[in-house]
């Protein structure tokens, strides 16, 4: 018994022994790993790069004579809030590569959903219902800087049809007609993939390819395509973009005339002009037509065209360097075809939208904004179509 016990004892002090050296030889193997990658990176920050910005929008509007189908009574009278949160991850490389990321939530459609006109009054309403959502995330590759080719889930507005002065319903206009033409077809954030290219000096050229209707599903069936020539001349030394529009939206499409053809296609072009004209004063234009004769399912109307103006003043004016003055007028008209199939009144939308966009600090502005929007859906509402009054407040407040 006794030498049975001296012999399990042998054995288990020779495991031992074979499992701690296999232990150590393990270790060693590990820091000379970690040996290799420590010189490998040696000097290498991995957060090299990344930058990292993040905001939120908080609007509250009350709007006299809402005219929506479902606020139970002509001339109602309402007020209701919103708000958006973003976050922006952006990382660059080597090579003239990077990479980026927008999360977005939000909550609350504002006074959006009580009226029914052709352009509603809060661009930055998008009720998600708070869930977080990976609205734009893309690779970009650029050569030299004679061309960048962009792919991913893509925003088509962030190329063709921005604006100096109005295309951030964050700190500018708040209307939809005044962030982007309401005659330009792009579908929401998807697919595709863009090419931008500098022609010359003061030319750029963006070209971009999508999947129609947005769904991610057979995205070469019906593609979107949009091309923006950019003419950037500087007048009296004053920096301008002087941006011609075309763009084609082969999702099928309806015709007024004939409810049997429903795989006809979208088209049409615009112009997007900004022109600084002084120190702290710039103007705008916008301008846009589309084939009037179609219209996408699921839509009420068509317009035809669609055109917009405005101003823009710096605070330097009055001493407050930070803030801006902003004044616009708008008109929509809806298409011929789209009157000829009610009958209807298919009058011109008018809009008009003044803001005052107060820096409080560097991280918080706040903006008051009024809207009148005369002949609303052209004077086709089913509750009314007295001039509707939107007022409110913005704040905006980046980290």
């Amino acid at each position: 018994m006794r030498i049975k016990k001296i012999f399990i004892f042998i054995l288990l002090f020779a495991g031992f022994l074979c499992v701690e050296n296999i232990y150590a030889q393990n270790i060693k193997d590990l820091e000379s790993r970690v040996q290799r990658l420590e010189q490998k990176f040696s000097g290498v920050n991995m957060l090299d790069g990344i930058k990292i910005s993040a905001g939120a929008t908080i609007i509250i509007q009350g709007t006299a004579n809402a005219n929506g189908a479902g606020i139970g009574y002509k001339g109602n009278d309402r007020a209701d809030a919103s708000y958006s949160a973003e976050v922006e991850i952006e990382k660059e490389f080597d090579g003239g590569a990077r990479t980026y990321m927008l999360f977005e939530t939000g909550q609350g459609n504002g006074v959006t959903d009580n009226l029914e006109v052709f352009s509603n009054v809060n661009a930055d309403a998008d009720d998600s219902g708070g869930s977080l959502t990976l609205t734009e995330v893309w690779y970009e590759q650029n050569f030299d800087d004679s061309f960048a080719i962009t792919f991913g889930k893509i925003n088509p507005r962030a190329y063709i049809d921005n604006n100096e002065y109005a295309n951030d319903e964050c700190g500018r206009f708040l209307a939809d007609i005044f962030k982007n033409s309401p005659v330009i077809e792009s579908p929401d954030n998807t697919i595709g993939m863009r090419l931008g290219m500098p022609v010359k000096e003061f030319v750029e050229l963006d070209m971009e390819i999508l999947d129609g209707n947005g769904d991610f599903e057979q995205v070469g069936d019906h593609p979107y395509f949009g091309l923006q020539v950019n003419i950037k001349p500087r007048l009296m030394d004053k920096k301008g973009n002087y941006r011609f529009i075309y763009w084609l939206n082969e999702t099928a499409h309806t015709k007024w005339s004939n409810a049997a053809k429903t795989k006809e296609t979208g088209t049409g072009f615009g112009v997007s002009f900004d022109q600084e004209v002084a120190d702290d004063i710039g103007v705008f234009l916008r301008a846009g037509w589309q084939r009037d004769e179609v219209y996408l399912a699921g839509e009420g109307f068509s317009l035809d065209s669609s055109y917009s103006a405005g101003f823009q003043l710096s605070g330097n004016l009055w001493n407050r360097q930070n803030d801006i003055l902003g004044i616009a007028y708008g008109i929509i008209n809806p298409s011929d075809e789209y009157k000829k199939a009610g009958p209807l009144h298919a009058d011109a939308e008018t809009h008009f939208e003044a803001y005052y966009n107060y820096q409080i600090n560097s991280n918080v502005a706040i903006s008051p904004d009024i809207q009148i929007i005369t002949k609303p859906y052209g004077n086709d509402a089913v509750n009314g179509s007295s001039a509707i009054i939107a007022a409110g407040i913005r704040t905006q407040i980046d980290f």
